[in-house]
Formats: C-alpha cells, sequence, structure tokens
C-alpha cells in the first residue's frame, strides 16, 4: 500500500528573482516549462490547478479557488484570464497566492509493476510580482531508502529514485537556476537530488507511523 505523509518529506525550491516578467502570466509558462519536464519522466500529468486569495493589509481571505485544466496545457493563453475572474466579488482587491498543480503521477513497486497515484509529486508556482519562485515536494516513501515504518526497500528506491533526481536535474537546466532543499520535516529532508539517507539502527530506519499517514 502507497502511504501519503500529511507533510512533505522533501522539498526543492527554486528562486526566480531572475524572470523578466514576474506575475500571473510568467508563473504559469514557468508551470508549463516544468510541467512538460514531469510529464516526460511521468511524475506528473497536469490535471488542475488550486490557490488561495489575499489582499494586501488584510492577509488571507479563507477564499479557496480551483480550476480543472480539461486536458488543456499550462500554456494555455486564455489561462490566466480565467484564473483572474475567480477572483471573489466580495473582494475586488484580492489577489492570488501560490498557484498548485495538481495531477496524477506513475511509481514502481519492487517488482517493476507501474502504479499511479493522485498528487505523487506537487507543483507550486508564486505569481507574485516580488519574489516568483517555483517548488516542487514529495510525500510518499517511494523516494527513500526505506518506508515510512522503516524498512528497507531498495527495489523500490531504485525504480523511482533516480526518475525523480533525472527530473531535478532537468528542471535546474530548464530554470536555469540551481534548486535549493526546502525545509526538512518530520518525514524526511531533501539532499542534493534525492532525500536525505536515514540513520540504520540494526538495519532498519526509524518508523514514522506514529504519526498519521494516509
Amino acid at each position: 500500500m502507497l502511504m501519503r505523509a500529511p507533510r512533505e518529506c522533501g522539498s526543492w525550491f527554486w528562486d526566480l528573482d531572475d524572470v523578466p516578467e514576474p506575475g500571473l502570466e510568467s508563473a504559469l509558462r514557468t508551470a508549463a516549462r516544468m510541467g512538460t519536464v514531469l510529464r516526460k519522466h511521468a511524475l506528473l500529468e497536469s490535471a488542475s490547478v488550486e490557490w488561495d486569495w489575499f489582499q494586501v493589509g488584510k492577509g488571507g481571505l479563507g477564499v479557496h479557488s480551483r480550476l480543472d485544466l480539461a486536458g488543456r496545457s499550462l500554456g494555455d493563453p486564455v489561462l490566466p484570464g480565467e484564473l483572474r475572474a475567480c477572483r471573489p466579488k466580495g473582494h475586488p482587491q484580492a489577489e492570488m497566492g501560490g498557484i498548485l498543480v495538481l495531477g496524477s503521477g506513475a511509481w514502481f513497486d519492487a517488482g517493476g509493476s507501474r502504479h499511479h497515484a493522485y498528487r505523487l509529486v506537487e507543483l507550486m508556482v508564486s505569481p507574485d510580482e516580488i519574489g516568483p519562485s517555483a517548488e516542487l515536494s514529495v510525500y510518499h516513501d517511494v523516494w527513500g531508502r526505506c518506508d515510512f515504518r522503516g524498512t528497507p526497500h531498495p527495489g523500490v528506491h531504485a525504480h523511482n529514485a533516480p526518475r525523480l533526481a533525472s527530473a531535478l536535474r532537468e528542471l535546474d537546466q530548464t530554470l536555469g537556476v540551481a534548486a535549493e532543499p526546502g525545509e526538512p520535516t518530520y518525514y524526511g529532508r531533501a539532499e542534493g537530488y534525492g532525500l536525505q539517507a536515514p540513520d540504520l539502527v540494526d538495519g532498519r530506519g526509524p518508523d514514522l507511523t506514529g504519526a498519521v499517514l494516509g
């Protein structure tokens, strides 16, 4: 059974301050370019985008929007207008927070059989005019050397971790910026183009199932 942690077990962040024209259109173009790489590695087939709304001086408004792509590309030129049209009527000055790209990806079990999982990886891009960025997060144990129970699973790791590493390297090349590891969590931390190997005790890693896993 594929278990999903409630927090990421690894994330990678790209600072895109050198983007010539920050904003929504640029963020969606970035998402489209990254999505092409992730789809090539069967990690993410983009299906929808979600975001929250905030207002300068007020903070988060508690309003959440979702738009299904219905087979369209993130680079569709009409998409920015459709996202803006979701602005809550009661908040004409509302601005978009980070845009989360959601969809399914493929993972492989120890025997090499292919499976699909929704939200196998998550891609976030920032439409902020100041400090544009992108982030990729993973929540499952298939990328690590041990499962969440601490049991080593070299076959699962060998079938999945190299695919993630190849995608991350290609994303660096695509964006022209080297990824920075995100903040560590209880479930793991990014190291290079993969997850940091756990400390083994009697051949086992830490058992992380004390917290709720989905």
